[in-house]
């Protein structure tokens, strides 16, 4: 594992990929925390691969297609029967909800070259919509691992993961400035380099445990918020390889997520919707088809 800092980081994401399905458009575009990261990371020049499974069908063509069209690797995405993961995305009263998804083939087992190559690279991102924890301490072993916890954790879940972490994420819009602490202190205490929380139109928080910087949100014209979150933590975690002062990277994510706002979709490439709608069983269907909304500025 090369030293801190790097005027060259590498950096791979592994795990869950999608196809965001807006329902009312009629327009699918491609996405995932750990596909979002890779292209949000391969904008700011960085060499980024990617490592996920899709399958043959116009889904995973797209998402494969829009990694490369982005410079990220996909060496490593494999291509498996079965359909794509998808998730359905609505409007009800004006707000955009979550309406349904599936996992579809993105679940996987690393390989062992899998593991051979993300050892090639200065740190990996993953999160648990990947469904990848058991693998934590052998990625771990061989570089930084940057995880995003997104919004649903518990204490014991930030304990047992955080130990893994150069940087954990979490997105805390809505907690209060006493359980935002909270998670900082949790994340830091349970062995995690740096810890960082988003907090929507209140900005982002990052800490060390002594060294700690706070966004400031950048105005722009929002058309879309899915994938703003995702970008930050791309940035943030890319400064952080290049041991850039706080205050910098800081307001350099700002700028990267509000730019993310700017693009339908997580970073463009919209095709009509395709999914297979024989996509598995009705446990396959993660959300049960209830919906669940999103505030308005949260970051995903």
């Amino acid at each position: 594992m090369r030293p801190l800092p790097l005027a060259d980081p590498r950096v791979v994401a592994v795990g869950d990929n999608v196809v965001d399905c807006y329902t009312a458009d009629g327009v699918m575009y491609p996405g995932g925390n750990c596909v979002n990261v890779s292209v949000y990371a391969a904008r700011e020049g960085v060499p980024t691969a990617y490592i996920g499974a899709v399958s043959d069908d116009a889904a995973g063509r797209l998402l494969r297609s829009s990694l490369a069209a982005e410079g990220v690797d996909v060496s490593r995405l494999r291509q498996e029967e079965g359909w794509t993961a998808y998730c359905r995305i609505g409007l009800i009263d004006g707000d955009r909800v979550f309406l349904d998804s599936g996992k579809g083939v993105s679940l996987f087992t690393p390989s062992a070259d899998d593991l051979d190559t993300i050892a090639g690279f200065d740190a990996l991102h993953v999160g648990a919509s990947s469904f990848l924890d058991e693998h934590l301490g052998a990625f771990a072993e061989r570089t930084r691992v940057s995880y995003d916890f997104s919004s649903e954790f518990d204490r014991a879940s930030v304990a047992e993961v955080a130990e893994h972490c150069f940087l954990a994420s979490f997105s805390g819009g809505g907690r209060s400035d006493a359980e935002i602490e909270d998670l900082l202190a949790g994340a830091l205490d349970a062995g995690a380099s740096w810890a960082l929380v988003t907090r929507g139109e209140r900005g982002a928080v990052l800490s060390d445990g002594v060294r700690r910087a706070v966004s400031t949100p950048v105005a722009t014209r929002v058309v879309d918020t899915l994938g703003a979150g995702d970008s930050f933590i791309a940035r943030t975690l890319i400064g952080l390889l290049r041991g850039e002062e706080l205050d910098d990277l800081m307001a350099a994510a700002s700028i990267s997520a509000a730019f993310t706002c700017t693009e339908h979709g997580a970073f463009g490439y919209g095709a009509p919707i395709e999914i297979t709608e024989e996509a598995g069983p009705p446990a396959a269907v993660a959300l049960d088809h209830q919906t669940h909304p999103l505030a308005e500025g949260e970051f995903r």
